[in-house]
């Protein structure tokens, strides 16, 4: 089942993936479910905003890439085992309906799990671009990883 285990992962290697439309019926709905705030959920209100037009709310860019990233960790067998958490999100630009959004990222920091000796811990810094090359979002994740056990 998994082929990319803590030993396999190499420090500073980078890799792109994904490509995921947004599309304004998901922004509205995410919105209306999440985050009601009214520049995500009226394009007239959100003409009116520092936004210019409708635009997808920050947690919910976090939510497309977190579907990128698992999407990437299933074809490529990685043995994650979940995550501590996140250290930093920054929303860097807004994210608009019919931008395809893509992920770079690379591991910055792995050490062995001391309370689990079958587990590795990493620390990755992902971005996340549209289409046009514009940064939209960062954020430094934690995730633990099975080691090979042979």
């Amino acid at each position: 089942m998994f082929k990319v285990y803590f030993e396999d992962m190499e420090l500073g290697v980078s890799d792109t993936f994904g490509a995921y439309e947004v599309t304004k019926e998901e922004i509205i709905d995410f919105a209306s479910k999440y985050d009601p705030q009214p520049f995500h959920l009226d394009e007239e209100v959100a003409k009116q905003s520092v936004f210019g037009a409708l635009c997808a709310s920050g947690w919910h860019t976090c939510a497309m890439s977190m579907r990128m990233l698992v999407d990437n960790m299933m074809e490529r067998g990685f043995a994650g085992m979940g995550s501590p958490g996140v250290d930093n999100i920054k929303w860097k630009q807004p994210v608009f309906p019919g931008d395809i959004l893509s992920v770079t990222g690379a591991v910055t920091e792995k050490r062995d799990s001391k309370s689990r000796p079958n587990l590795g811990l990493a620390k990755s810094q992902y971005e996340v671009f549209n289409q046009k090359g514009e940064l939209v979002m960062q954020m430094q994740t934690n995730v633990m990883v099975l080691k090979r056990g042979d």
